[in-house]
């Protein structure tokens, strides 16, 4: 059994766990169920991005709240309903799940404790010292350039931007809440350029990334072969793309 998270960080703050799903019917359930041991007071909100199979079915199965969109909008876009989900229920943190089980939900309390410390934004790195999880060939490339970009525009080194492991705290849910990238890699790179314009502070903490526990992966062979070229033209998007300021008043 999965032994719960003591954290404070986790008592202390309304946290909801948003969960993307995309025909996941494989793997949610036991996802949810090691969420619910280990996070225990964390309300959880299951978006089914457009899924074909019984993902919604077994989620609600689950005892959680599910919120299915008509078609399939990508990360970027269930992480948006997520957002504004939260920011219309006053809720304090906001931490991404994949339901795929690569993510240890063991590990959340380590992100929220770095909210707790001032941070706006916690990644969980997979490059940052803890596991063995490894980028190969343009994917790797593509890390060290991007790393190198977001340490020095964020005064904070960063190993693992495009990790979806992430927590959010208030600042970053009003800003989310009013728009959040729904493009290929624009739910990492871009909405992490506008919470740096945004002045936000944005850490990260190593976290080990498990195997899925069914499902496809979501990048073949041919968007790997292509990943670096995509990367860099979604960092030069972000960065001369301009986001009108989101007061909080925008974010309900």
């Amino acid at each position: 059994m999965v032994a719960a998270v003591s954290s404070t960080s986790v008592s202390t703050r309304r946290v909801l766990i948003v969960m993307p799903a995309l025909n996941e019917q494989d793997s949610i359930s036991a996802v949810l169920d090691q969420v619910k041991q280990s996070l225990p007071t964390a309300d959880v909100l299951v978006v089914d991005d457009g899924s074909t199979d019984r993902t919604a079915e077994l989620a609600r199965g689950r005892g959680v709240r599910v919120a299915r969109l008509s078609v399939n909008l990508g990360v970027g876009g269930a992480m948006r309903t997520g957002f504004r989900y939260a920011a219309a229920r006053g809720y304090d943190a906001v931490v991404q799940v994949d339901a795929d089980g690569q993510h240890d939900p063991e590990e959340v309390g380590a992100l929220l404790q770095l909210l707790d410390e001032g941070a706006d934004i916690a990644i969980g790195s997979r490059f940052a010292g803890k596991g063995d999880y490894r980028a190969v060939g343009p994917r790797k490339y593509a890390m060290v350039v991007l790393s190198l970009v977001f340490s020095r525009l964020s005064g904070s080194k960063l190993t693992d931007v495009t990790s979806g492991f992430k927590a959010m705290g208030p600042r970053a849910i009003r800003l989310f809440a009013g728009y959040y990238p729904a493009e290929y890699l624009g739910d990492t790179i871009e909405a992490l350029v506008m919470a740096i314009r945004a002045k936000l502070s944005i850490r990260e903490t190593p976290v080990v990334m498990r195997e899925r526990a069914g499902g496809r992966p979501s990048h073949s062979p041919v968007k790997s072969a292509v990943y670096l070229g995509r990367a860099g033209l979604a960092l030069l998007l972000a960065l001369v793309r301009r986001r009108p300021s989101v007061d909080s008043s925008d974010a309900a």
